[in-house]
């Protein structure tokens, strides 16, 4: 059974930084492409970016290039979200996907239609 589980969500004040983790189990992570989204209240889903988890290439929204990192672990079969700099406005559910490999870049990233399945979510919350 192909399931995706988001942690490390929580509250973290504005500058700060957080790591989120997106752990895939009922298959390998393989060629496939991991997205990170998010949504936040009263907000359509946002793409943030993706990876291809053969060779670790990655792909960014620009509303989060330099500040939001997107990496793997294949032996853990993880994927983690990295964010500094965070800001008011990022406070949402964040959301990992998995599709297949062409969907890592560009629209069939950031718009998400290429994901087969979704996590449950984790919720940031960036607050003083």
């Amino acid at each position: 059974q192909v399931q995706l589980v988001e942690s490390g969500g929580g509250l973290v004040q504005p500058g700060g930084s957080l790591r989120l983790s997106c752990a895939a189990s009922g298959f390998t992570l393989g060629y496939l492409a991991i997205g990170w989204f998010r949504q936040a209240p009263g907000k359509e889903r946002e793409g943030l970016g993706c990876i291809r988890t053969d060779d670790g290439s990655t792909y960014y929204a620009d509303s989060v290039k330099g500040r939001f990192t997107i990496s793997r672990d294949n032996a853990k079969n993880t994927v983690y979200l990295q964010m500094n700099s965070l800001k008011p406005e990022d406070t949402a559910v964040y959301y990992c996907a998995v599709g297949p490999q062409s969907s890592w870049y560009g629209n069939s990233c950031l718009l998400g239609d290429g994901m087969d399945y979704w996590g449950k979510g984790t919720l940031v919350t960036v607050s003083s």
